[in-house]
């Protein structure tokens, strides 16, 4: 017994020894050699969404991490994740870095580190197009059915104005965005409340079935999410970052997939 319990524990360090080696061959910073993993949930447009062809990610996101990589000498690989899925796979590493149009708040800002913002944003309120009913602020929200993607920004919002007191409303959450528009657009929800650069994106359409009846401040700033043991790899991120806003890229991506320059948007006075 004594010989295979000795057995068992040289084996035991072996693995250990192993799985520490292959960590470190996989990179200085990054999960896998010369790749740049970027986590994405792919359905939200204008930062993420796929092509016709069903395969190509596009979008403003997925163009940045593409310049970002590139910097930074290395190949961006899209990981496409579903949105409540993302923080896990940070976690356990399937990725390097979340780029998803992910809001900086302090909630994240305590389990994860966060660029500096690549763009900012607030919440807006859609109706349908043919919809009758008279709302044009938040709080004309009340006793509707109102539709938004889960574990976001737009779900932190609405609960917020319901814990406060401010109105009751009958939630209906969605994995993906789309979802909750394509539901408005047959008046199974009454409205959605999402991002304004979402919002923009989806009246930019030529056969745009949504108007826009509210839009808030400008008062989130999205970042590059990535592991809080990941420092010396942040500082290399945010200088990357700088580069594309010194050189004129992002003004061009922004116009790129937005239509117009979202520089202002990064002003927090």
């Amino acid at each position: 017994m004594k010989k295979i319990s000795t057995l068992i524990f040289a084996l035991s360090i072996l693995a250990t020894l192993t799985g520490c080696s292959k960590k470190v061959n996989r990179g200085e910073f990054t999960v896998e050699e010369g790749k740049f993993k970027i986590g994405v949930s792919v359905d939200y447009p204008p930062f993420e969404y796929y092509a016709e062809d069903g395969k190509t990610a596009l979008g403003f996101d997925i163009d940045l991490g593409k310049e970002v990589a590139s910097r930074l000498g290395l190949e961006a690989v899209v990981v496409d994740t579903d949105w409540d899925g993302l923080m896990a796979g940070l976690d356990s590493e399937r990725y390097d870095v979340i780029m998803s149009g992910m809001t900086i708040t302090p909630e994240r800002c305590e389990k994860y580190n966060f660029s500096t913002p690549y763009i900012g944003n607030g919440q807006a309120i859609l109706l349908a197009q043919n919809s009758t009913l008279a709302i044009s602020k938040p709080e004309d929200l009340n006793g509707k059915k109102v539709g938004y993607q889960t574990q976001t920004t737009s779900d932190n919002f609405m609960k917020k104005l319901k814990a406060e007191g401010k109105i009751d409303y009958l939630p209906a959450e969605y994995d993906k965005s789309f979802n909750a528009f394509d539901d408005l657009k047959f008046n199974r929800i009454d409205a959605v409340v999402c991002d304004s650069l979402v919002a923009a994106d989806y009246l930019s359409k030529t056969s745009s079935e949504y108007r826009l009846v509210w839009t808030g401040l400008s008062d989130e700033l999205m970042g590059i999410c990535l592991s809080k043991s990941k420092t010396d790899f942040l500082e290399k991120i945010n200088q990357a970052i700088a580069s594309i806003i010194a050189d004129g890229t992002m003004k061009k991506l922004y116009e790129k997939n937005f239509g117009f320059d979202m520089t202002s948007s990064l002003k927090t006075e």
